[in-house]
């Protein structure tokens, strides 16, 4: 029986102000009407908790656009877990931070797409940069733990010393600097967020050197951009195996981008409850431990670091959901990572900004 989860990602919306491309939700977003109940994310809470999970992350699209946040915060915190907000800012006024605060906020999150106002603004699709300062600053001031998380790519991350520089100036405990991955609408617009190599050589001594300086202050987490990497990142840190996400719609995936895989089948939970998707369901047994694997994985002295990489981009860029991740240099298709790099680092097409139909 797999172990528990300790974290629920609780996606209660896919709507959401801001119109970014690089976003990892599907392009074909769930729509208001299909979204689950408030009783709904009520059971699914007790079920989490009961499952074992300690954190429940509120997220979306936008969480704020649920008019139920306060009553869904209230019920995660009397469960007794930790509840972090995860918000692009817009429309968290002070008032609003404060009786969500009261009912049990413990951390926020809050998005960054760029350092300038310009910058942030042209990537986020609206005038959103002065409310996100604005936003940090509540959260400053009521004493909250802020996270400033920060998509990187092509288009901003040329300015990664001025990304930790705003964070600084925001006051963050911690930053996240999260190179894309190639999901839903940032699969889309990848041709546009690509970094290039000279970017990403660039950026590695600036983030090192901001580590350091910064250690004891406020944490600085890197994710890689793997389309350029010898080795995929440590996906999820292996199948189900710590964490697990619900849509807004209710179905239940073993990582946020696991809609992808077509081949997959995956559960909800108006049908089933938690603990039998987490621990029976063929989704989320599909790719925990090894036996799944094939070569070269399967005999890999990696295979316990990397886990195989990541599932939904193999299915993506190959259609086997268990082959190696094409992005490792010792995958026979690697050379489709390659391919895209040479072609779509070329391409000039406008970016498909993120909106609901």
């Amino acid at each position: 029986m797999a172990e528990a989860p300790f974290g629920l990602l609780a996606e209660l919306t896919h709507r959401c102000p801001l119109q970014c491309g690089y976003c990892s939700n599907p392009v074909e977003l769930v729509r208001r009407d299909a979204e689950l109940s408030t009783d709904d994310w009520l059971r699914v809470f007790d079920q989490a908790r009961a499952l074992g999970c300690l954190q429940i992350h509120l997220s979306g699209g936008e969480p704020l656009l649920r008019n139920d946040l306060p009553s869904l915060v209230a019920h995660a915190d009397s469960l007794g877990c930790y509840v972090n907000l995860v918000t692009s800012g817009v429309g968290l006024s002070r008032d609003r931070l404060h009786d969500l605060a009261s009912r049990g906020v413990d951390h926020v999150q809050l998005s960054l797409q760029d350092a300038t106002r310009a910058g942030n603004d042209r990537i986020a699709g609206i005038k959103a940069f002065d409310r996100k300062v604005e936003a940090a600053a509540f959260i400053r001031e009521l004493g909250l733990p802020l996270t400033v998380n920060t998509v990187l790519h092509r288009q901003n991350l040329g300015n990664v010393a001025g990304i930790i520089a705003m964070a600084e100036e925001m006051g963050a405990d911690r930053l996240e600097l999260a190179n894309t991955q190639y999901y839903g609408w940032a699969l889309r617009n990848r041709s546009v967020l690509l970094p290039t190599r000279d970017q990403l050589a660039l950026a590695g001594p600036v983030v090192a050197a901001a580590r350091e300086r910064l250690r004891g202050r406020m944490e600085v987490v890197y994710v890689i951009a793997d389309y350029h990497e010898a080795h995929p990142k440590p996906c999820m840190y292996g199948w189900g195996a710590r964490q697990l996400t619900v849509a807004p719609n209710g179905d239940v995936l073993p990582c946020p981008a696991a809609t992808v895989i077509t081949s997959l089948e995956i559960e909800n939970v108006r049908d089933s409850s938690l603990h039998d998707i987490w621990h029976s369901s063929p989704s989320f047994n599909a790719f925990r431990g090894f036996d799944w694997m094939q070569e070269p994985c399967r005999s890999c002295p990696r295979q316990e670091v990397d886990f195989g990489g990541c599932r939904c981009q193999a299915f993506q860029l190959t259609g086997d959901a268990a082959a190696t991740d094409p992005v490792c240099s010792l995958s026979p298709a690697r050379s489709t990572v390659d391919l895209i790099l040479e072609t779509e680092m070329t391409s000039a097409v406008p970016m498909a900004m993120r909106k609901m139909r």
